[in-house]
């Protein structure tokens, strides 16, 4: 497995395991007003997913904006979260392979980005973060034995090592 792999799989399956956790909260906890972040669990989620889908697209050569959060179920919400992140595997998949890493494409400001920084930024920073976001809530509300959320657990979870 190379480092692409442990990215792609890390960040999907952690995120999953951060949402799973959500599955039973009720509406007022997914919607409950923190100091930190996004405020709340649920925009904290729709500001990931909405980012992922952005870059994505801004990666694929496409020019859109980003998406008005949703207010949706955790359930569509993974939903969501599986179709994006499949999207975005497939093109990080071709960027990599096509030995493109170094090269740029414009975002929506108008700055050049590398798409090697691009994909790192995304797994590797926005969605590590935002994910700790959610933990912290999560250990707020009283959610019992959360997880580290790190990439070791993952290996040892997953029976990848």
């Amino acid at each position: 497995m190379d480092l692409l792999d442990r990215l792609l799989g890390y960040d999907r399956f952690t995120t999953e395991r951060v949402l799973a956790l959500c599955r039973d909260l009720p509406d007022a906890d997914l919607d409950r007003d923190f100091d930190i972040g996004n405020r709340t669990i649920r925009r904290t989620v729709d500001h990931m997913l909405a980012a992922m889908e952005l870059w994505t697209g801004l990666m694929a050569g496409e020019r859109r904006g980003r998406s008005e959060p949703t207010n949706a179920p955790i359930d569509d919400l993974l939903a969501r979260h599986a179709a994006v992140h499949d999207r975005f595997e497939r093109v990080v998949r071709e960027i990599a392979a096509s030995g493109r890493l170094d090269d740029t494409f414009t975002d929506h400001y108008g700055i050049p980005q590398s798409y090697g920084a691009t994909i790192l930024q995304v797994m590797a920073w926005h969605n590590v973060h935002h994910r700790s976001e959610i933990l912290h809530m999560l250990q707020r509300l009283g959610v019992p034995d959360l997880p580290d959320g790190d990439p070791q657990e993952w290996e040892h979870l997953t029976g990848r090592i």
